[in-house]
């Protein structure tokens, strides 16, 4: 069974609820899973020890892609997470109505490549509130189930 960490920045409680529901879909296939709000991860080896780490972070903005506030000292360190040859997927929150649908969760991907993470599913994006995308989420932690 694997490791795995899901870090997520949250504001109004939708990536929070979304971390919790793929964790629980992932522990129920006996896999050892640990959520941690963003406020608490260390940058230095993060990724150290785990088969694979989950980054979800919501995106704020419209004239520009904005990360969730307390992921922004996160990301300002990942060089310094030990992501490299990490598995990792992201998802994240957002509004479609913005010029930059969920971009967050395309810079932290981008961001986790250029590092030489081993990203091994298609991110998830979710548009508003999460409880009408619960199939959607459900499906995606499966999929990542069968990456892992």
């Amino acid at each position: 069974m694997a490791n795995v960490l899901i870090v997520y920045g949250s504001t109004t409680g939708n990536t929070a609820s979304v971390a919790e529901r793929i964790a629980k879909i992932l522990s129920g296939e006996g896999h050892t899973v640990t959520v941690l709000d963003v406020v608490n991860a260390k940058a230095d080896n993060l990724c150290n020890n785990q088969d694979c780490v989950i980054f979800g972070c919501s995106t704020w903005g419209d004239m520009e892609i904005e990360l969730q506030s307390d992921f922004i000292s996160l990301f300002d360190s990942f060089d310094r997470i030990g992501v490299n040859g990490c598995k990792t997927a992201c998802f994240g929150c957002g509004d479609s109505g913005y010029t930059h649908f969920c971009g967050a969760v395309d810079v932290i991907e981008e961001r986790l490549e250029e590092l030489g993470a081993v990203n091994i599913i298609n991110k998830l994006k979710i548009d508003g509130d999460p409880d009408a995308s619960e199939d959607e989420i459900d499906a995606w932690a499966r999929s990542v189930l069968a990456a892992l």
